[in-house]
Formats: C-alpha cells, structure tokens, sequence
C-alpha cells in the first residue's frame, strides 16, 4: 500500500485509476455468457446439468438438482448451536430493519371528483444468487440472509435460491438452514450464469423469477446485466471497495485490519484510506504488511492491496469528504473524533460506518442493513438492495363526470400540443357526449 500527498499530481491519477477500473470483463466473457443464457433457455434443465457437472459437481442429475426435504432435514443435524444462535440474531435484527422500509398503498382526493393513488405490490417470484465460495466450503450465509429476507419482508411468495453445489453434489448444510430459516423452500444445485439463465426465462424445474438479485462472480454479473429487462436486478455490481476517513486519534491496527477486509474478497478490490495525518498513514501501512502475514487469503490480498489499495495524505478532513464524494465508494467509514459532525456533508456512499467500533463486517453480517451495495461509483445515484427491489407500484386514477368536465380542454390543448390527435379525440368524443346531453336536458 503506497502513501500519496494529496493533492498532487501522483495522488490524482491513484483516484482516477480506482474510479474507471470499471468491471473487469473481456469480449469473450460477455459472448460466453451469452451462448450459456442461449444454450439454457432452448435446453432447460439438460443445459443447467451439463454445466453443473462440467464446472462444479459431476454427481449432479436432473433428478437431485432441486434440494430434497430430507437434505433440509439432514441439514439441521449438521450445523450447530453457536451458527443457530448468531442466525437467530442475524435474521431478527435483518428483519426489524427492513420492516421499516416497507411502503403501504395510498389514495388521495387532491380535487373535487378526483382520486388518485398507488398500489405496492410485491413480485410474484424472487431468485436470489448465493456464491459457493472455495467449492461450497465456505458458505456464504450471509448473502441468503441479504437476499432473502428484503423479498420475503415485501411479500414475495415464491422464493427460489441457486447456489453452486460442492463436488459431493451437496449444498453446505449452513446454507440450507439459513434459507429455510428465512422461508425459502425452492433451493437448486446450480451456479454462475447458467444459473441466472435459469431463473430468468425458467426450465422444467426453475420456476422463472420476476427479480434476480445477490453478488457473484464477473460471469454471473454479465449474466445479470444481459437479463435486466427480461428481469429486474438489483444492481451490475463491480469489485468491493472500502474507503477510510481517518483522523489522528485513529487507531492503525483497526484502519489496517478493515482494509484488508475488502482486500481479501478480489485482486480488483479497492482500499483505500485517506487521513489528514502522516503518521497514521505510515502506521497504518506497516499495520497492513503485518497483518498480511497472517491471512489465510494474504495471495489475493496483497495483490489487491498493491493494486487498488493507497493511503492518501491530505490537509483537511473537508478535502477528505470531497474525495469521498467523487469515489462514491460502496463501504464508508468514517473514524474521527466527531464523527456525526460530518456526516450532512456526504451525499455519495452505499453505506457508512461511524466510530471505530462499527468495522465494515459488523454491516456484512448483523448490523441490520443490507450488504448489497453501489459500487464503481454508482452510490452516486443509486442505493443498497431493499425491500423496494421486490415490489412494483401501480398509480390509481379516478374521475368523476365533472371533474373529466372541468379538466378536459386543458388534456386536449396538451394532446394537441403535441401533435396526437386520438389522445385529444379521446376526451372530445366524451366532452361531445357530455354537451348534447346538456343541450337535450335544456
């Protein structure tokens, strides 16, 4: 991890380089995503097995690709009570959150004879995308929590999970605990974009889905991206990125060791601290190459650190909240003296941390909100996976007789205006109507 003065010229480019690193896929990626969407949508299920087989598991068959009962009821017996007490909270405190995120339909009578509205309504059918990181070994619980419990918060009835299984053809038994404990019943043995293919045109087995969401890797990202439309999504999502703002009285070892935490996910990820002190940068820098000795993922960490990881140096923390803003990083954290002073001024992030006792995977895991973020930027305009992902709205609209009358030449001159004629003979035709049954009650 290199230290830049900033602002200079050095400085500068290590803040255009992160911002446009963009999403790392080639030409070939996106045409072999889009032969295995082709090839799953005209094959089925006989597709989404030779895939499965051929990339993660060769016990998989078209007659054990869908979880069974009794592998939910083996599943129980496996984990054990330390995962079912931290599930239990995770869900509780998961839910409570996006409860709060619920919108309820509306009418309004804005003028005499008039009413207006909107239905929320949720999707019929939500898949969500869970990573079988290291071959399934290391379950990705958390991303069945994230996904799962915003749809079922909303009122989605249909749930379905694809996860990649281990090469024993099984799901990793905290997986399915976790995805019964949050009310999905429907869970297959697949991954990567055959998986999103599946769950965005449907095959004999997977149900199609209105909404996909969940991370992945660049294949299941592009197979996102080519659906949206088909589907809704919930974001194309880049490499992981956490920025640090940090005052002197910040303590490097907790600086280090919260960087290193998105640096372990991809070479690709993004650390990067920026503090208004010199010290704690050099503290910090040797913190990570200490820290570094003893991760188990330190390969892919180091790389990522060398790559996209800096500590920028500047003269105020103002200058450090500009910077912030133009990064519109994913994960935010902001570890100074008084914290909540500063938080009015950041309009662009997908999630702030406030205080040195709110690290990044305190949001990963249980904090509440969700783990789905912006990243590459688009925190600039766009928001964390919720419950509103999983719901649609319908605008209500009601005239009476003499509102329709008291409106209708100002419809007409707009339709009009625009040069459609049948939107304004659709009000003329009923204000005719209406004035030769006047003309006749006379």
């Amino acid at each position: 991890m290199q230290i830049y003065q900033y602002p200079s010229q050095e400085g500068e480019k290590k803040i255009n380089d992160t911002i446009e690193r963009g999403l790392g896929y080639t030409q070939a990626d996106y045409n072999n995503v889009e032969a295995y969407i082709k090839d799953v949508k005209e094959r089925g299920d006989e597709a989404l097995v030779a895939y499965t087989q051929k990339f993660d598991s060769k016990a998989i068959t078209q007659e054990n690709l869908k979880v069974s009962e009794q592998e939910f009821s083996q599943a129980m017996e496996k984990v054990d009570s330390s995962f079912l007490k931290a599930l239990d909270r995770a869900v509780l405190q998961l839910t409570q959150f996006h409860q709060q995120q619920k919108e309820k339909s509306w009418i309004d009578t804005p003028r005499q004879g008039v009413m207006v509205g909107q239905l929320v309504r949720p999707v019929d059918a939500a898949g969500i995308y869970a990573p079988g990181a290291q071959g399934g070994k290391t379950p990705l619980v958390s991303s069945v929590l994230m996904g799962g419990i915003p749809a079922k918060v909303a009122g989605v009835e249909t749930l379905v999970l694809m996860t990649p299984p281990m090469a024993d053809g099984t799901i990793n038994p905290h997986m399915l605990v976790a995805a019964k404990k949050v009310g999905i019943d429907q869970v297959f043995k697949a991954g990567s974009a055959w998986a999103i293919a599946a769950l965005a045109h449907g095959t004999e087995q997977v149900p199609r889905v209105d909404v996909i969401v969940g991370p992945g890797n660049i294949y299941v990202t592009l197979a996102k991206k080519i659906v949206s439309g088909t589907v809704g999504i919930d974001m194309i999502a880049g490499p992981s990125e956490i920025l640090i703002i940090a005052d002197k009285d910040a303590d490097p070892e907790f600086l280090a060791a919260d960087l290193l935490s998105q640096a372990e996910h991809d070479v690709m990820a993004s650390a990067i601290l920026i503090t208004d002190s010199k010290e704690l940068a050099t503290a910090t820098q040797q913190a990570v190459k200490e820290q570094l000795k003893t991760l188990s993922r330190r390969d892919i960490a180091t790389r990522s650190m060398e790559d996209y990881g800096a500590a920028l140096v500047v003269p105020d923390i103002q200058t450090a909240i500009d910077l912030a803003n133009r990064l519109a990083p994913e994960h935010l954290e902001l570890v100074v003296k008084e914290p909540f002073e500063y938080i009015d001024r950041i309009r662009n992030a997908g999630a702030i941390f406030i205080g040195p006792y709110t690290p990044e995977p305190v949001g990963d895991y249980i904090a509440g909100p969700n783990h789905v973020l912006p990243t590459a930027g688009t925190a600039r305009f766009s928001s964390a996976l919720c419950v509103d992902n999983f719901t649609k709205k319908s605008s209500l609209i009601n005239y009476s007789r003499a509102a329709f009358m008291a409106e209708a030449d100002d419809i007409i001159t707009l339709a009009e205006t625009e040069g459609l004629d049948a939107h304004a003979h659709a009000i003329k035709v009923r204000r005719k109507g209406e004035r030769c049954d006047a003309q006749q009650n006379h």
